[in-house]
């Protein structure tokens, strides 16, 4: 991603609508920046890490400048993409622990992750082969607090086995997250394996 006009390339913002510094985005800035959000995971999944930032530009209905104000650099932009999708699954995990059944929350939420990180798979190549590496390890474990609450309600709920610690329900969640990832598994290998896993923590 380059080209653009240096002189009108800000730092990238973060998915708090804020630039670097703090600065808060106006509305239409912010809109600006969502729509290109979208665009670019659109995209990124039909085209590859190589499609053109005229193509996102494109899509989002937005100048090829203004994504180079938002992100100056692909890198930016991709990262930005893993960022915004920490921050849903981040809202999901409250949604639930708001007002989801305790019973089935904790499985709900790990068929979300295993989603998103397969629908992220080209984002996580491509920032791997700019030399920027994602490790969904580290990704799944910044969920770690969130899966943690939702593991405590469930089993509060009688849900889920009593002996069944946070260490253990991580390890599987970042083992079967990172092997989707790696390995394009389709959705029916998900569901699949999300059932055994389901089935295994369940209270007898």
């Amino acid at each position: 991603m380059t080209g653009g006009d240096p002189s009108s390339s800000p730092s990238s913002t973060g998915s708090g609508g804020a630039a670097d510094g703090g600065r808060p985005l106006r509305a239409d800035a912010r809109r600006n920046r969502a729509r290109i959000l979208r665009a670019a995971e659109e995209v990124f999944a039909e085209q590859g890490a190589s499609a053109a930032t005229e193509e996102v530009a494109r899509r989002a209905g937005v100048a090829v400048g203004t994504v180079f104000r938002h992100f100056p650099t692909k890198d930016d932009l991709l990262a930005a993409i893993m960022k915004e999708a920490r921050r849903q699954l981040a809202d999901e995990a409250d949604a639930l622990l708001a007002s989801g059944d305790p019973a089935t929350a904790l499985f709900a939420f790990f068929s979300r992750v295993l989603a998103q990180a397969s629908a992220k798979r080209t984002v996580v190549g491509a920032l791997a082969d700019a030399g920027s590496p994602i490790r969904v390890a580290d990704q799944v474990d910044e969920l770690r607090a969130a899966v943690a609450a939702l593991l405590a309600r469930a089993q509060e709920a009688g849900a889920v086995r009593p002996d069944a610690r946070i260490d253990e329900v991580m390890a599987l969640l970042t083992a079967t997250t990172q092997a989707a990832v790696q390995s394009a598994w389709p959705p029916d290998l998900q569901s699949r394996t999300l059932a055994v896993i389901e089935t295994g923590l369940r209270r007898e």
